[in-house]
């Protein structure tokens, strides 16, 4: 992947696909290998819907933690 894409869907699945798999063991380290910034990354998916959990090391949609508890 030569870049990270710009659809925040497409954007949230690449980026918990790369942590997921181990590709990068933390999302500053993902952003800086791509030349993003994470909070520009966590702000832009914010306005998305989607929230930066730190304890899964993934996205998830806004709220999504507090509905499943």
């Amino acid at each position: 992947m030569d870049h990270l894409p710009t659809d925040p869907a497409m954007l949230v699945s690449s980026i918990n696909m790369l942590l997921r798999d181990d590709e990068f063991d933390s999302l500053e380290a993902l952003c800086y290998c791509f030349g993003r910034e994470p909070d520009e990354i966590k702000d832009y998916l914010s306005r998305h819907g989607f929230v930066f959990s730190e304890a899964q090391k993934q996205f998830r949609p806004t709220g999504y933690d507090a509905v499943n508890k």
